[in-house]
């Protein structure tokens, strides 16, 4: 039974990944790329790493896609220039799908990874947690390289903001509580013009 399910979620993910980058509305690639996501989680909960599954729907599902999805649906896309260019590079699109699929299958193929290379892992128990056991990995064998991306991800939230909020020199900017004890004799100048009467006897030739 877990066999065929395993089939049935592969199948529907094939198709659907096929379908992100064949069909002409971005709108439909993004809810086929999001039925992506979520075969992929179904699958991933088959091997056991229900973790994996629950950060790919809730990051990538719900963020991720969901951004795009409204970003895709509020820019004014021509579909027609998209229409174009499909045809033209569909045989190198293929081709480059042939070479990826040959080296995947020779790389990852049943003569590297088969059963009697990898025998199936044992099942675990109810009380299995696989949140558990990537907390214990992560936290022993992978410390350093953990602590090491959390330092790099610091560093570069600070760079951002520090480029953000550098001074500009070029740029005009008023202060509010300037704005607020400015009073309206300051703003408002009336000027004083002596009256002139326009000379209509001048010819508009002259």
């Amino acid at each position: 039974m877990e066999q065929t399910i395993f089939y049935i979620f592969s199948t529907v993910l094939v198709l659907s990944a096929g379908a992100v980058i064949t069909v002409r509305n971005p709108v439909f690639a993004a809810l086929f790329l999001v039925l992506a996501f979520f075969t992929s989680a179904a699958i991933w909960i088959l091997l056991e790493a229900e973790f994996l599954a629950l950060t790919l729907v809730l990051v990538y599902v719900g963020a991720v896609m969901v951004l795009f999805l409204f970003v895709v649906m509020m820019l004014d896309i021509n579909l027609t220039v998209l229409r174009e260019g499909f045809a033209r590079y569909l045989p190198v699109g293929l081709l480059v799908a042939i070479i990826m699929v040959a080296q995947l299958a020779y790389i990852v193929g049943p003569a590297r990874f088969g059963l009697d290379k990898f025998p199936a892992p044992e099942p675990h128990g109810a009380d299995y947690s696989n949140t558990r056991e990537i907390g214990l990995v992560l936290y022993t064998e992978y410390l350093f390289a953990f602590e090491l991306a959390a330092v790099i991800l610091v560093v570069a939230i600070v760079a951002a903001i520090a480029l953000t909020l550098r001074k500009r020199v070029k740029t005009n900017f008023m202060k509010p509580e300037e704005q607020v004890l400015v009073k309206s004799k300051d703003r408002v100048r009336l000027v004083k013009m002596a009256a002139e009467k326009r000379d209509d006897q001048q010819a508009p030739n002259d």
